[in-house]
């Protein structure tokens, strides 16, 4: 039999129990945020054939800046964000994604990259 007091277990049960209720909700905060973090339903997407014409990736990081670079700005510095295309006031735009003239009615993500960026003048 166990020298601890029956007292002593019975803390340590609803210690570990307040703990488990307390992480619930943080556990959930995480999944809201990784939902949020989805590309939207206009999205562009690797199999449109502009998309494919264009090279165009959501991730300039992943994409084959390098090799198709144009001239404004170095490869490394090159995304949608900057680029004379954007359309920041689209319909459905949110931080993260906005519209390009390249792809009517879609949404680009801000981070992507295409061989047709263009340095946005100003």
């Amino acid at each position: 039999m166990s020298d601890k007091p029956i007292c002593k277990s019975r803390r340590d049960a609803v210690k570990v129990m307040l703990g488990t209720a307390a992480a619930i909700p943080m556990i959930n905060l995480v999944g809201v945020g990784t939902a949020r973090a989805q590309a939207p339903a206009n999205a562009v997407t690797p199999d449109d054939p502009t998309a494919a014409a264009l090279k165009y990736h959501e991730n300039a990081a992943e994409s084959d800046r390098l090799a198709a670079a144009r001239p404004g700005l170095p490869p490394a510095e090159q995304h949608c964000g900057n680029c004379q295309f954007m359309l920041p006031d689209a319909e459905g735009a949110t931080d993260e994604w906005k519209g390009c003239q390249l792809f009517p009615g879609k949404l680009i993500n801000l981070n992507g990259w295409c061989a047709s960026w263009t340095l946005r003048a100003g």
